[in-house]
């Protein structure tokens, strides 16, 4: 469920992205300005994938929620698929 909101809020924070890089582009912005927006652009990058000092770097998030994926001992995953099949079995009463 997780991985399913986090896909949902990609987009969003996508557009904020392409929103933060373009107020970086105002004539005579002071520098202070700039900078605070900088910061908010090299976020949105970190946490939505993209380009980073000069190399691409995947999602944080979705990086997050794969290494959580990968770590997850196999025999507690097939204690919860078992789980999850006995909640779907039909009642025999």
């Amino acid at each position: 469920m997780t991985e399913e909101y986090v896909s949902q809020a990609i987009e969003p924070l996508e557009q904020a992205l392409l929103v933060a890089e373009e107020a970086a582009k105002i004539p005579n912005l002071p520098d202070y300005m700039k900078d605070r927006i900088n910061r908010l652009v090299e976020e949105l990058k970190r946490l939505t994938g993209g380009v980073i000092y000069g190399h691409e770097t995947p999602s944080y998030l979705i990086s997050s929620i794969d290494s959580i994926r990968s770590n997850i001992p196999k025999e507690a995953l097939e204690q919860e698929k078992a789980r999850e099949r006995a909640g779907k079995q039909p009642a025999l009463v």
